[in-house]
């Protein structure tokens, strides 16, 4: 898998846990969000699927070969500041 998709997939992967958590701390904490469980896995995609595109658009218009879309020069996982 290339460093690119693999970027990609981690990050995508850690918005959707992180709206999964959140959303469960949400429901459980208030009785503002009451969502079946197909309603709760659609919402916790958007988020996902907008950090797909981010790290899609971040490889093409920012650091090559990550999906992050700071220059090489301002990316910190490039190791020189």
């Amino acid at each position: 898998m290339s460093q690119t998709l693999a970027d990609a997939a981690e990050r995508t992967l850690a918005t959707y846990m992180q709206t999964f958590l959140g959303l469960i701390a949400a429901t459980q904490a208030t009785d503002l969000v009451n969502l079946s469980t197909w309603q709760s896995a659609t919402v916790y995609a958007l988020p996902a699927a907008l950090a797909a595109l981010k790290s899609a658009l971040g490889a093409v218009l920012g650091h090559w070969g990550t999906g992050s879309g700071l220059p090489k020069k301002a990316d910190p996982a490039n190791g020189t500041r």
